[in-house]
């Protein structure tokens, strides 16, 4: 049956007609799934480990019951059985929901704005199974593809044009995430920003807004409308912000290893697989079973001990409610940072399925809550304990905030969560600090930096334009261009790219041109710089060129194509040395200042 749109309907209709069907099946689709965890570890946790799990929301006297579990050698055995399952079935059918799903859900947007039916549903299983037996994984991640997923079924379905696919899967990722955390605000802008370093789909704000209200609606019904998190009364005061801006910095340091273990694990993970041509399944498996074994260790110490490993299990909600009640230790609270990165790293790094904004939350709220504590004990009058659930509130939207290259968004999402606005300025006042040391490091690396490096807007060039103008009138002139030599050594790079802000440079070598090195390069070094010496060893040689006489169409295409951001630009005739370099942001800058002034004279012609 043909359900295609009809063409006389106008584009306004056409994009609410989208924002309702995405927001309706996505309301159903995080319910389902949300019923699913639910399920999942009340038999996993609670029947078979005899665990009395914490959980967010509770009220104090209820959370207070929670106990460890009665059959702890068990729980080896359960996350070897979910990390086996999720590993056959993501090997089998879908690699695409391998990892935390946000990532799979921003490079459709940026590609084909496609995804398989069969994924919504299989990364729903996958994710319950990761989560629900132990795993430390969230369920952003699973409900931002699951309902993208799903909008790009939508978009099949009513026979979407690219721009309108686009908006419907991007609205299906903010629906997905402000349904499941109750925050339809902050998930619709999540929805925007969540795409780009630095910038901002605006097309898809409004229709997410509507979808988000909707999909909040049908859960609500179903699941209450509470916010996620109980809060005890607090308290903060004008001259405690020096405090704040501090646990920005603190917030940026632990949000800059979680990215660095987090993509590094899953490289070594990756990398140590394909060395011995074990089979892929079992990858899952082996996260799993050095995390159970992590945890059973811990348990043999002592209680304390034995609470820093459960702590580290699942998404972390319900003992981040503990901490918002101040019912965790603090030789806990201090371990658990440093803890649920590695537990996390082990379970996606490793294959699992699931997200990692929950693991970002439990890791700010400890680092809050470590420094809250710490302050308290020293200065208990200028740091009372009403203070300290502040501080990790604020940990929470600091740390994930910037790492996630989303700091408004995720400060809207968790005031929403846990129900106070007056958390708002110095939670501002840390997440700005952090987010700035950060830069744009980011824990989706799928996202890009701009419009302007997205395949999603190639299509807004007009061809004509692009194609009157050359190379030679966008390109930084040569002996204008930073560059690099082979000898260089990769601290270099590194500091000119903090420096400059600049993504890529030419390597230049006796006055010729013999390779570019840019951000992904950065990237390998950073993982392994002891194996890279210099320079040399990392960088692209020979580097695919471009001529100055090419037009900006030629470019574009070239680079949309090969998914370049920079590109060398040499003469025919001297085809080794440098005479300028071209990126995408030259060409949009030239590209805007053509079409201005094209719309100038078009208005002073008669």
């Amino acid at each position: 049956m043909d359900f295609s749109l009809p063409p006389g309907i106008t584009p306004t209709k056409r994009t609410i007609i989208i924002a309702i069907v995405v927001g309706v099946i996505a309301g159903f689709g995080s319910l389902l799934f949300y019923e699913g965890l639910k399920w999942g570890i009340a038999f996993f946790m609670g029947y078979i480990l005899q665990y009395v799990y914490p959980q967010e929301g509770q009220s104090v006297a209820v959370i207070s019951q929670w106990s460890e579990p009665h059959s702890l050698f068990l729980l080896i055995p359960i996350l070897i059985f979910g990390s086996l399952l999720t590993g056959l079935l993501i090997t089998r059918f879908a690699p695409e929901t391998e990892g935390h799903g946000t990532d799979a859900a921003i490079k459709a947007f940026h590609g084909t704005a496609r995804i398989r039916k069969r994924v919504p549903v299989l990364k729903a299983v996958t994710a319950i199974l990761t989560i629900s037996t132990g795993g430390s994984a969230g369920r952003e991640g699973p409900a931002a593809q699951i309902s993208a997923g799903f909008g790009s079924v939508v978009a099949d379905m009513l026979g979407l044009s690219p721009k309108e696919r686009r908006i419907a899967l991007t609205t299906g990722i903010g629906a997905g995430i402000g349904t499941i955390f109750k925050a339809p605000l902050g998930g619709a802008v999540l929805a925007a920003e969540v795409l780009y370093t630095r910038d901002f789909e605006s097309d898809a704000i409004i229709p997410a807004f509507l979808a988000s209200v909707i999909g909040y609606a049908i859960f609500g019904l179903f699941e209450g409308y509470a916010p996620v998190f109980s809060l005890t009364p607090l308290s903060w005061t004008l001259w405690q912000i020096p405090l704040f801006l501090l646990l920005g910095v603190l917030c940026a340091a632990f949000g800059l290893l979680y990215i660095f273990l987090f993509y590094g694990s899953r490289d070594w993970f990756t990398a140590a697989f394909k060395r011995y041509n074990l089979p892929m399944y079992l990858k899952p498996v082996s996260g799993a079973l050095i995390l159970g074994i992590l945890v059973t260790a811990l348990a043999l110490i002592s209680p304390e001990a034995e609470t820093l490993g459960l702590s580290a299990l699942g998404s972390g909600y319900g003992f981040d409610q503990l901490m918002l009640y101040s019912l965790l230790p603090l030789a806990v609270i201090l371990l658990l940072p440093f803890l649920k990165i590695l537990a996390t790293s082990l379970t996606l790094g490793s294959g699992g399925s699931g997200g990692v904004f929950g693991p970002g939350l439990t890791i700010g709220a400890s680092v809050g809550a470590g420094f809250g504590i710490i302050l308290h004990l020293f200065f208990p009058a200028y740091v009372p304990l009403e203070t300290i659930p502040v501080f990790i509130v604020v940990g929470m939207i600091s740390l994930f905030g910037a790492v996630a290259n989303a700091p408004i968004a995720v400060l809207i999402m968790v005031v929403e969560m846990v129900g106070s606005v007056t958390i708002l300025i110095p939670a501002m006042a840390a997440v700005a600090v952090s987010h700035l040391l950060t830069g744009e490091n980011t824990i989706f690396r799928d996202q890009v930096p701009t419009k302007a490096q997205s395949g999603a807007h190639r299509g807004e060039y007009d061809h004509e334009t692009l194609e009157g103008i050359f190379v030679r009138d966008a390109m930084i002139p040569g002996e204008s261009v930073i560059t690099l030599s082979p000898s260089d050594e990769p601290a270099k790079i590194i500091d000119l790219m903090a420096k400059t802000g600049h993504t890529g440079f030419p390597v230049v070598e006796n006055g010729r041109l013999v390779g570019i090195v840019t951000n992904r390069d950065v990237s390998t070094i950073r993982v392994a710089d002891k194996t890279y010496p210099s320079i040399r060893e990392a960088m692209t040689s020979p580097p695919v060129v471009i001529h100055p006489d090419d037009t900006l169409e030629d470019a574009l295409v070239f680079m949309v194509g090969h998914n370049f951001d920079h590109m060398p630009v040499v003469r025919p005739e001297t085809p080794d040395i440098l005479s300028g370099f071209l990126t995408r942001s030259d060409i949009l800058r030239t590209y805007v200042q053509a079409d201005y002034l094209a719309a100038c004279r078009k208005q002073k012609s008669p």
